[in-house]
């Protein structure tokens, strides 16, 4: 009978070993944590303050009461719209103003999407739909429950263009809520404050509906209606707990405050299904690396041409460090294969970085962080066999894209780079994607990066995302100027100059276009996180992709699809 044998990965590392690596690493993470504590004060202290003096409680400080106790909270989209003003008063919009977070409540894995009411009382910006939507398309995906903190005064009106219409509008939010309700994903919300327009119509087609005594929900506001309608109105008379609880039948609970409100939601998930994740541990408990976790710092490298031993890194992420490779006689640009991380499987491919034999030619060298036939095909077949065991795959991300020249042609990469793209783009197992470092040209899209839908794509702080690098692109922009190595070719030192400063300008340009907070901003990728975090994140990911049953096919080890892998390729005799 066929079984997955695990065996040790990594080893020890001297307590110097890239000590400059690590202190630059550290310095990346102290600007993460300080951009990230400056984003969760919304419009400042003053807000917060007067927030908490009107007798609610703050987006962080709900969000954070839900949560059970010693649990972390994982936000996404922190850096949306982060460094961007709007209208004509250039007002900002932390986080788009509305907080996105995996939570857990009663053992239950949730998402849970809250309107950040020091932030123009909750109002949409620009990127706030997009941010509510795939927060939306992560739950319904996970088939996770959905909580719904409202506190919503509508459209930020002076830049609605950007966020009413469109295909990824706010209208899209209300098309969400149907389509989770339609798969059976509970839905709750909590209404705490203004909610006009779009913020009414979030909550209505959840399972249940709470609303505080200080909260409403009105198609317009009183302003809007005493300008129409000359009436003398306050909007808690409109659309109060008063008329939607006892009359409307548009809410089903009322509650005194914020907290008691809270307590409410942490009940009714606690009525909702319970995790499956134990089940599907089959008796084995999850474990820690046998490696300290924080060396990360020093195991990645800063400095996107630096090569490192990617097994080291998975190393630190998988429980006891145990790891079943596979298909390691052949495609040495990239490592597959399972382990547990939290005591569940998990499939992972990962990007290869250093120099390894030619596997035609003895004696030559083939470069990693590059795909070659054997490691697309490699990669592939293992990514069909995860999916078809129902197994979740992790994408470790480093890649500068596919080899090329007549060699590549010859034997055919775009077909195989094609049969890749076509798996991913058709895999139904949970993919989540993890820029390491360079994320470049098809070589992102190859690893599963976000246009072929991974549930999450998570960035660290020396991710590099982009065509491909700031100096190849000038050559390129430049071609015709410069000879067959690659030296510029002038009349003179002014027009040399000229051309030098040209090439510079566009690297300079790419560059900056490649940080990774930008990449968070435009919703380019979900989160920016540290190395060191990815262990916890991937617990919290993996978890949510056991909790529920039923919904998707999750073999017994013993029949594994990859078990006909090892066979066919010698590995099981």
């Amino acid at each position: 009978m066929a079984k997955v044998l695990l065996q040790p990965i990594g080893g020890d590392i001297a307590t110097d070993f890239r000590s400059d690596d690590r202190q630059r690493m550290q310095a990346l993470d102290g600007v993460l944590k300080d951009r990230r504590a400056q984003l969760r004060l919304g419009w400042g202290e003053k807000y917060q303050q007067r927030t908490r003096e009107r007798g609610r409680m703050t987006v962080w400080d709900r969000v954070e009461a839900l949560a059970d106790a010693g649990t972390e909270v994982f936000a996404t989209g922190t850096f949306v719209n982060d460094g961007e003003s709007f209208g004509d008063e250039k007002r900002t919009s932390p986080s788009a103003g509305v907080i996105t977070a995996f939570v857990c409540i009663e053992r239950r894995w949730v998402m849970v999407i809250a309107n950040d009411n020091t932030v123009a009382s909750g109002s949409w910006w620009p990127r706030t739909p997009e941010k509510i939507i795939r927060a939306q398309e992560m739950a319904l995906r996970f088939r996770v429950p959905v909580v719904y903190l409202v506190d919503c005064s509508g459209l930020f009106l002076p830049e609605q263009g950007r966020s009413f219409p469109g295909g990824r509008g706010a209208g899209h939010i209300f098309a969400m809520n149907s389509k989770l309700s339609a798969a059976g994903v509970p839905q709750v919300a909590g209404v705490f404050g203004d909610c006009i327009a779009g913020g009414g119509y979030m909550p209505i087609i959840s399972d249940v509906v709470i609303m505080t005594e200080q909260a409403y929900m009105v198609i317009a506001g009183a302003a809007l209606i005493q300008g129409a309608k000359s009436q003398n109105l306050s909007s808690l008379d409109i659309g109060g707990a008063d008329v939607h609880v006892h009359l409307s039948n548009c809410a089903d609970e009322r509650v005194p405050d914020d907290a008691a409100a809270l307590a409410r939601i942490r009940a009714h998930i606690g009525n909702t299904a319970t995790s499956a994740v134990d089940y599907y541990r089959n008796g084995v408990a999850p474990a820690p690396p046998a490696f300290d976790v924080s060396e990360m710092e020093a195991l990645v490298p800063t400095r996107a041409s630096e090569p490192y031993d990617v097994r080291q890194v998975i190393a630190r992420l998988v429980d006891d460090s145990l790891f079943c490779e596979m298909l390691a006689h052949t495609g040495q640009e990239v490592v597959v294969g399972v382990a547990r991380i939290s005591g569940l499987w998990v499939g992972i491919c990962a990007n290869y970085q250093g120099l390894f034999d030619h596997p035609t030619e003895p004696g030559r060298k083939r470069a990693g962080g590059i795909l070659y036939r054997e490691g697309v095909a490699k990669l592939a077949a293992f990514s069909r066999a995860c999916n078809d065991d129902g197994i979740p795959i992790v994408w470790l991300q480093d890649i500068s894209g596919f080899d090329i020249g007549t060699e590549a042609e010859k034997q055919g990469l775009l077909g195989y780079g094609s049969s890749l793209i076509y798996t991913n783009s058709t895999n139904t197992t949970p993919v989540l994607t993890i820029l390491l470092r360079k994320a470049s040209g098809a070589g992102y899209y190859a690893m599963a990066g976000m246009p072929y839908e991974p549930i999450v794509q998570l960035s660290t702080p020396v991710t590099r995302l982009a065509v491909m690098e700031g100096k190849t692109l000038a050559i390129g922009a430049f071609r015709t100027r410069l000879d067959d190595q690659f030296n510029i070719i002038a009349a003179d030192d002014t027009e040399r100059a000229k051309v030098e400063a040209g090439m510079r300008d566009v690297e300079q340009r790419i560059e900056k276009d490649m940080d990774p907070y930008k990449s968070a901003r435009q919703m380019d990728t979900d989160e920016v996180v540290s190395v060191s975090e990815l262990r916890p994140w991937l617990q919290t990911l993996i978890e949510m992709s056991y909790q529920s049953q039923g919904v998707r096919r999750i073999k017994n080890p013993r029949i594994w699809s990859m078990h006909d892998l090892d066979v066919l390729t010698g590995r099981i005799a």
